[in-house]
């Protein structure tokens, strides 16, 4: 292992026994309740949490405390990558209004079919990329963290959330944010790291492979 998988690996497992009581803290919502509560967000990321724009992020599956996390970090000013989405957070009123909305979205089934057709031929180097890294530059096999095919290691690891079956375009946008500074809310830094040790095409194609795993 090189130096550079060693720290992101110590650093995963740091983050995980240093935060994990905290990301707990975000679980715990009413799905019934948060359906109501969710009407607002539907506009964007649709009734059942399957967007059907590239821009907004598919929610359906999603684990509970990590969306409960990201609408909180808007709320603070943690996370500034998305003008839009920290107005919309604005108007989520209590915590426990963010955990039902949250263990609304959570429960609900991911589409079964990406809304772009997929490059079967890029989608295969991303796949490369995601379950082996790029020992070269330093890049952690995504694997790692967010588990086979990017569903994630566990309900109790939500830190690490689920990205398969996630919008290409969605994914590249993050990647991009994380590597030029605009997004600063990941555990440790650790997304930012790995994010500026990628290429644009490396991005381009590990969000291919993202993309198509789905249900």
């Amino acid at each position: 292992m090189t130096k550079n998988r060693f720290v992101l690996a110590f650093g995963g497992l740091l983050v995980f026994f240093v935060t994990g009581h905290v990301w707990a803290a975000f679980e715990g919502g009413d799905p019934e309740a948060g359906q109501a509560k969710s009407a607002l967000c539907a506009g964007c990321h649709g009734a059942d949490g399957n967007s059907a724009v590239a821009d907004f992020p598919r929610l359906a599956g999603q684990y509970e405390g990590y969306i409960v996390k990201q609408l909180r970090d808007f709320q603070k000013g943690i996370r500034t990558n998305n003008d839009t989405m920290a107005g919309m957070a604005a108007t989520v009123a209590t915590v426990q209004d963010a955990k039902d909305i949250a263990a609304y979205f959570s429960r609900q089934k991911m589409a079964k079919k990406p809304i772009a057709p997929v490059d079967k031929k890029l989608a295969a180097k991303g796949e490369k990329l995601f379950k082996e890294g790029n020992p070269r530059t330093g890049v952690y096999g995504c694997i790692n963290c967010h588990g086979p095919r990017g569903k994630g290691r566990a309900k109790d690891i939500s830190q690490f959330p689920v990205i398969g079956g996630q919008h290409r375009d969605y994914i590249i946008k993050q990647l991009k944010d994380f590597k030029e500074g605009k997004r600063t809310n990941d555990p440790g830094g650790m997304m930012a790291d790995i994010a500026k040790r990628l290429t644009e095409d490396e991005m381009k194609a590990v969000a291919e492979y993202l993309a198509a795993q789905l249900p």
